[in-house]
């Protein structure tokens, strides 16, 4: 499982699904970052109390960028498997974005807009919660299946002998 022991070249159909999936993450959640660190800005130039809500969002979004630029690198570098394994990191960027989906969701989806331009963007900023949600649930199921298709076929750990 070392460098280059995959035995499939780099830029398999496999590698290039991921890195389209890692790519619509990363720019997913850095237009959240962009959406939510307004209200952040805006309350620090007045010195005003920040709502931690914001906060909340704008940290998962920086992970989440973070994390779909590793994820997406790290196929290049050594085996695919390795996602795989880490797709429990990916169910819990799906929890967390289930999360502010939720909390920004029964905040502004039922509130009409008027001409607050806030309020409109936070209104779409929720749909690209939403979406980042549903990224992140296709690459935990993805790496999830990717493991345990893997888990099957392999065999014990110290004799070799044992089918897992």
């Amino acid at each position: 499982m070392g460098f280059g022991s995959s035995g499939s070249s780099r830029f398999s159909l496999q590698n290039i699904l991921n890195l389209v999936l890692r790519f619509l993450q990363i720019v997913f959640a850095l237009a959240v970052v962009g959406l939510y660190a307004q209200d952040l800005n805006k309350a620090h130039k007045v010195d005003k109390y920040s709502d931690s809500r914001w906060g909340f969002a704008t940290a998962v979004a920086v992970l989440s960028a973070i994390t779909a630029l590793v994820y997406a690198i790290l196929p290049l570098l050594i085996s695919s498997f390795t996602t795989a394994i880490l797709f429990g990191w990916d169910a819990i960027l799906f929890i967390l974005w289930t999360a502010i989906f939720g909390l920004f969701g029964s905040m502004y989806i039922n509130v009409d807009p008027g001409s607050d331009g806030g309020i409109s963007r936070m209104k779409n900023a929720v749909w690209i919660d939403l979406i980042n949600m549903l990224l992140w649930f296709v690459s935990a199921i993805v790496g999830g299946i990717g493991f345990w298709r893997w888990r099957k076929g392999s065999r014990s750990l110290h004799t070799g002998r044992a089918t897992l």
